[in-house]
């Protein structure tokens, strides 16, 4: 929707390295379903961004990295909100100086209207959610249009997909631009599957996760099937094993109460969603029962996927989730709040 103050001072970018080597040393605690925040093995650094242009402004929001292979740099897509118009900002990042970012371009275009989310089909293409056709920049309009646009539903966001000149100093940066998936009320994350045939969009003002089944050769989606989720969700993510984790937000109404100060803190509600391993004929009565508050109680089962709680929070343990990620490798997962001053949450399943 565009910032709501003047995106001043710049955000940042932080990361944060886990150390395998005391996964399997630390011990659990009780956040559902990995206990309470484990100890963390490393401190997050602040990365440096480097050639970034004076002036301006650096407000960050959606960002996805190439995979580096044979150590070779990366291609890193920021979502920038800032107060002119919204942005996507690339830079190159090396793993041999993961804490350095280097600016290489600024894109922008008429039809970027509001992007949100990115999920990355290639070193230089994407799909982007653009979340409202009105943002708050629009003068007089943009103080309730978009606000409308949020909670009466209306299927005016969109989902494209976008590819890039790989010469970074091309004046033309956009090759092509296509709306891959048009009409959706208030489309935030975005994820691709770990094997690159489905793609997941979330629609906030629905509650629900919307199924695609992707062409690779022409990264054109067809809409299969949506899941209920039990809260708005906000930024979701495929784990190595096609497992969505879904983060959000239970009461949509507390989290602007949260923005604008007037409570302490907003609950938390991450979920993953994963394929059934066999066809059912229905959906299951019941399901998520190991939950405090089982997904079930509020939204009816998915009919081929199964949703599993794996961290809630009244605010007060971990304020506004937006983002989940988890470690196929290790289980570890990552939590992001939209305005969660404790930082980062880390859960670690238990290993005794």
């Amino acid at each position: 929707m565009g910032p709501l103050h003047k995106p001043e001072p710049h955000g940042s970018l932080w990361l944060y390295s886990p150390n395998s080597e005391n996964v399997a040393t630390e011990k659990s605690s009780s956040l559902f379903g990995f206990g309470k925040a484990a100890s963390v093995p490393t401190k997050p650094q602040r990365v440096t961004l480097e050639n970034y242009p004076e002036g301006h402004d650096f407000h960050p929001l959606g960002a996805k990295i190439w995979p580096s292979y044979a150590g070779n740099s990366s291609n890193l897509f920021i979502v920038n909100h800032a107060g002119p118009q919204t942005f996507i900002e690339q830079f190159v990042i090396s793993p041999s100086s993961p804490t350095v970012a280097t600016h290489v371009r600024t894109i922008s275009a008429p039809y970027l209207v509001s992007p949100n989310a990115l999920a990355l089909t290639s070193p230089n293409s994407f799909y982007v959610s653009n979340d409202h056709l009105i943002t708050r920049r629009w003068p007089v309009i943009g103080h309730f249009v978009p606000i409308m646009e949020t909670f009466l539903g209306l299927p005016l966001g969109w989902v494209a997909h976008v590819t890039l000149d790989s010469d970074v100093t091309s004046p033309v940066p956009i090759q092509t631009h296509a709306v891959a998936a048009p009409f959706i009320p208030f489309p935030n994350g975005v994820a691709i599957s770990a094997s690159g045939a489905q793609v997941a969009i979330a629609s906030t003002s629905l509650s629900q996760i919307m199924m695609y089944s992707r062409n690779a050769s022409t990264n054109e989606l067809v809409f299969q099937e949506s899941v209920l989720v039990p809260f708005c969700p906000d930024n979701i993510d495929f784990d190595d094993n096609d497992s969505l984790i879904v983060g959000g937000h239970p009461h949509f109404l507390t989290l602007v109460k949260l923005a604008k100060s007037a409570v302490p803190h907003a609950p938390s509600w991450v979920l993953s969603i994963t394929p059934r391993e066999s066809k059912l004929t229905e959906p299951p009565a019941n399901y998520d029962v190991m939950a405090p508050i089982s997904a079930g109680s509020k939204v009816p089962a998915a009919l081929n996927w199964d949703a599993v709680t794996l961290l809630q929070s009244n605010g007060v343990g971990f304020s506004s989730s937006t983002t989940g990620v988890r470690d196929s490798r290790t289980g570890a997962l990552y939590v992001s709040g939209l305005y969660a001053e404790e930082g980062l949450l880390v859960c670690r399943p238990d290993l005794a």
